[in-house]
Order: C-alpha cells, then sequence, then structure tokens
C-alpha cells in the first residue's frame, strides 16, 4: 500500500475531531455512540483549541486522503502523566486498520517527539483494545492501571 505520513497543515484541523471519534473504543457487540460524544467536555480536551504550544499531529495519507491521524498536547485527559508529558491519541478510519498504517505513524510520532526533546509520552486505552499489543510493540509500557483501563508510557531517550 502507497501511503505518506506528513505533518498535519493547519486547514485540515477540522478532521481531528472525526479521527478523535474514530479513536473511541467500541467493545464487540455494543453499538457505536453518536458523533456528538466527541463534544463532550471530556473528550473536548483532545481537540479544541488545537494547534497550540505542544500540540503536534501527523496524518496518514493515501491518495491524496487523509486516512489516520496520530496527535499529542499537553493536557488533562485520562492518559495524563505531568505538565510536561504529551497525552497521545491515534485512530485510522475502520477499513485502514490492520494494514501496518498505526504502526507506522506511531513510530513517526515517537521519532518526532524525542527529535522535538520530549522525555516520554502517555496515552490511555482500554484493556480490551487490540491495540494495547501495538503500543507494547512499539515501546509502550503499563504504568497504571484500573479495571477497564491502562496508562501506559513510553520513554523517548
Amino acid at each position: 500500500m502507497d501511503y505518506r505520513i506528513r505533518e498535519i497543515k493547519e486547514s485540515e484541523y477540522p478532521v481531528l475531531p472525526d479521527f478523535l471519534y474514530e479513536a473511541i473504543f467500541i467493545p464487540e457487540g455494543t453499538e457505536k455512540p453518536s458523533k456528538s460524544i466527541v463534544e463532550q467536555p471530556e473528550l473536548q480536551v483532545y481537540t479544541a483549541d488545537f494547534g497550540k504550544g505542544d500540540d503536534w499531529c501527523l496524518v496518514a495519507e493515501i491518495k491524496e486522503k487523509i486516512v489516520g491521524a496520530v496527535w499529542v498536547r499537553i493536557m488533562n485527559d485520562y492518559g495524563h502523566i505531568d505538565d510536561e508529558t504529551p497525552s497521545l491519541a491515534i485512530s485510522l478510519y475502520e477499513e485502514y486498520r490492520h494494514l501496518g498504517l498505526g504502526t507506522a505513524l506511531m513510530e513517526e510520532m515517537l521519532q518526532f517527539l524525542k527529535d522535538k526533546g520530549y522525555k516520554q509520552t502517555s496515552l490511555s486505552v482500554q484493556k480490551a483494545n487490540y491495540a494495547v499489543n501495538m503500543y507494547r510493540k512499539v515501546g509502550f509500557e503499563v504504568v497504571k492501571e484500573n479495571e477497564e483501563e491502562y496508562i501506559m508510557v513510553c520513554e523517548l531517550q
């Protein structure tokens, strides 16, 4: 598959809520929530006013169509560790999953953050989410957990 990973353009920021929706883990047999769920305050922290200081986003593009995104920002979200650690979100449109694009996006973002001088990045993931294995494969380790989810950190130094 021919794809390109690049930084998002400011004019493309409006796609982030779509990818935030795609990032919501839906357990098998569970109905998808309404797309308006991304307007809830606890999810708005991922996309509202994107483009400031520590906001970074890479997109995967196939035939000039954005099919995936990985983005970070320092925010008080589910995966918050401290005020120096950017929290990460990633998703792909469903038809582009399980093709290695997610891993490629993650590896690019981890190198990007390392080059920017960040020491680590964090994320929150439901324990039942198949992506847990991919996160481990690229270097994330569980630092906290509760009944439903892991908080994972990847050291970048």
